[in-house]
């Protein structure tokens, strides 16, 4: 695992960081081909330089992000903004982590993407990849 990941991961009380090293496990074991890095403070997975996944601690517990995540038509997947086309899911337990879910999401990121990379370059305007 990249270094400065294992670092954010390290540095979160032992019932988070339990959350994130199974995530980034489960990440790194469906999107093998992907770079991934601290983007913006937290571990982010990009394919083609396009964010996919991420996951960051907040009041509510450890969020998991799919970035095109609004589009996989996942009852799990609270769709946050109108803007974007993000979609979340909360942990607080290591425990609540569903791998097969999981995984079928992180199937359907590899296809449903929007092109967040070009983002600025389109002055927000997204389009679907």
């Amino acid at each position: 695992m990249n270094p400065e990941i294992q670092y954010y991961n390290n540095s979160l009380s032992e019932t988070d960081k339990a959350i994130c090293t199974s995530l980034a496990q489960l990440i790194c074991s469906e999107l093998h081909d992907a770079e991934y890095k601290i983007w913006h403070a937290h571990p982010v997975w990009f394919l083609n330089e396009n964010p996919i996944v991420g996951y960051s601690k907040q009041k509510k517990g450890i969020r998991l992000m799919f970035w095109s995540g609004a589009d996989f038509e996942e009852n799990e997947l609270n769709v946050l903004g109108p803007k974007f086309k993000d979609a979340s899911i909360f942990y607080t337990d290591v425990t609540d982590i569903q791998p097969e879910a999981i995984m079928r999401w992180l199937q359907k990121a590899r296809i449903i993407q929007w092109d967040y990379k070009n983002i600025v370059k389109r002055k927000g305007r997204l389009e679907r990849l």
